[in-house]
C-alpha cells in the first residue's frame, strides 16, 4: 500500500505540475488564429473606417482572443488602434527596439510597404505571463495602414 500511495503521490504531483503549461497551452492564439482576426480587422476597416480603430484598442475586446490581439499602424509607424495598451495610440514608435535591438515597428512598415502580407519575428511582452517572449506577428497592409496580429511561441 505503502508502495502504491508514493505512486500517486507522484503522479498527483507531476499532473500539478503540468497544469499550468496544460492551460497555459489553451490560452494560446494559433497562427491561423491570428491570420482570421487580421481578415475580421480588416474587414471591419473596410466597413467603417476610422471607427473601427476604437472598437480594435483596449479596453475593448473585441478583437481580442486568448493572448491576441490587433495592432494597426500608419506607414510612418504610429499606431492607429491597439489591443492591448491604447496608450500607444498616436506615439511614434518607428524606433522601438525588442530586447534584442531589433527595430520592430520600422522592419514592420518597411515590410508592409514591400511585401503587403507577411510573418515577422520579434520580441515583446506576453499579456498573459507579462514575460518578454518570442513572438511572431502577421501583418497584412491596408490602404497606408499595416492590420496586424501576433502569436507567442
Amino acid at each position: 500500500m505503502k508502495l502504491s500511495v508514493s505512486l500517486m503521490s507522484a503522479f498527483g504531483a507531476c499532473v500539478l505540475a503540468a497544469a499550468p503549461t496544460l492551460v497555459h497551452a489553451q490560452d494560446r492564439a494559433t497562427k491561423d488564429e491570428a491570420v482570421a482576426m487580421v481578415a475580421k480587422g480588416i474587414a471591419a476597416i473596410k466597413a467603417k473606417g476610422d471607427a473601427a480603430y476604437v472598437e480594435m484598442t483596449a479596453p475593448n475586446k473585441t478583437f481580442v482572443s486568448k493572448d491576441l490581439y490587433l495592432v494597426v499602424y500608419d506607414m510612418k509607424g504610429f499606431p492607429l488602434a491597439h489591443g492591448q495598451n491604447p496608450k500607444q495610440v498616436g506615439k511614434d514608435l518607428m524606433g522601438l527596439k525588442d530586447p534584442d535591438g531589433k527595430e520592430f515597428v520600422r522592419e514592420r512598415v518597411e515590410l508592409a510597404k514591400s511585401k503587403g502580407k507577411f510573418w515577422q519575428d520579434y520580441k515583446f511582452t506576453d499579456p498573459l505571463t507579462k514575460k518578454v517572449l518570442p513572438k511572431q506577428m502577421y501583418c497584412e497592409k491596408l490602404g497606408e495602414t499595416a492590420v496586424c496580429g501576433g502569436v507567442y511561441k
